[in-house]
């Protein structure tokens, strides 16, 4: 295996990992360290989706009693089916649009300064969010009603913008709405299991003829592993943070990251390959 390789997956794990559950856009970070990295050509875009995976993974171990009570309660308990609607309800808003204009977006806005400015922008919206009056009516995840998941399903689909943060339009979403901020971040994570695996498996079948075990697996395997424990680790202490701080901090980094990238590109510092 080629050893630069195997680091540039590594890399690009960790970084999934790391800003999937962040409100920080895992998206926008791919798309700009890819680029860096020179392992944004097709088979690079694959990678992407494979190390989603990880992620994925990461949120059903962390909460992998939750799950197994959800399933082994289906058939016949009203909460768990309460639950699996209000998932269903939320997903739907983004895979319906991303669904009839996902090609459009990604041909036009996945680009490092269309990011950046989302990184800018979506900073304005947190701050605006968190000055607002946190009126809590919501304080766990069980206690969303249907109209709630449909709400929170609207503010995910802003997500579609690449640099506006799946996990961040959810939870500041969340937090307009009446949720704690300990429900709108939990929610967030679960709603990513449907919306990742079914993105991710779309992708992979629409770029199968790209794939090709053989070669690609180990390196694949490696950013998978890498996205899963920067990911374990990035939910726990997002956690942490949450229960005596706001989310103030990440918009300033998002400004930071926003315009760092807008200064590089504008003044030819740093040679994007996409602009």
């Amino acid at each position: 295996m080629d050893l630069i390789l195997a680091l540039k997956a590594i890399i690009l794990g960790i970084v999934e990992g790391l800003t999937e559950f962040l409100p920080i856009s895992s998206t926008g970070h791919l798309i700009l360290v890819g680029d860096l990295l020179h392992f944004n050509d097709e088979k690079g875009k694959v990678f992407e989706i494979v190390i989603q995976v990880g992620a994925i993974l990461a949120v059903c171990w962390e909460y992998r009693r939750k799950i197994a009570s959800v399933v082994i309660g289906l058939p016949t308990q009203r909460a768990a089916q309460k639950f699996v609607l209000n998932l269903m309800i939320a997903f739907m808003p983004l895979a319906g649009l991303g669904f009839l204009f996902g090609n459009t977006i990604k041909a036009q806005l996945f680009k490092p300064v269309p990011v950046a400015l989302a990184f800018i922008i979506g900073a304005l919206v947190i701050m605006w969010a968190e000055k607002r009056e946190h009126k809590i009516r919501i304080h766990e995840v069980d206690d969303l009603t249907p109209l709630d998941a449909l709400k929170l399903g609207l503010a995910q689909a802003f997500a579609l913008i690449p640099g506006t943060s799946r996990s961040g339009s959810t939870i500041i979403g969340g937090l307009l709405f009446g949720l704690s901020r300990k429900a709108a971040t939990e929610f967030s994570f679960f709603l990513a299991i449907p919306t990742l695996v079914v993105a991710s498996a779309y992708n992979l079948y629409k770029n199968r003829e790209l794939l090709d075990l053989a070669t690609d697996a180990p390196v694949f395997s490696i950013g998978l592993v890498a996205a899963f424990l920067s990911a374990l680790l990035a939910i726990k202490a997002l956690l942490r943070y949450i229960s005596q701080h706001n989310f103030v901090v990440f918009a300033w980094y998002r400004i930071i990251f926003g315009l760092l990238v807008l200064a590089t590109s504008y003044s030819g510092l740093v040679e994007w390959t996409v602009n």
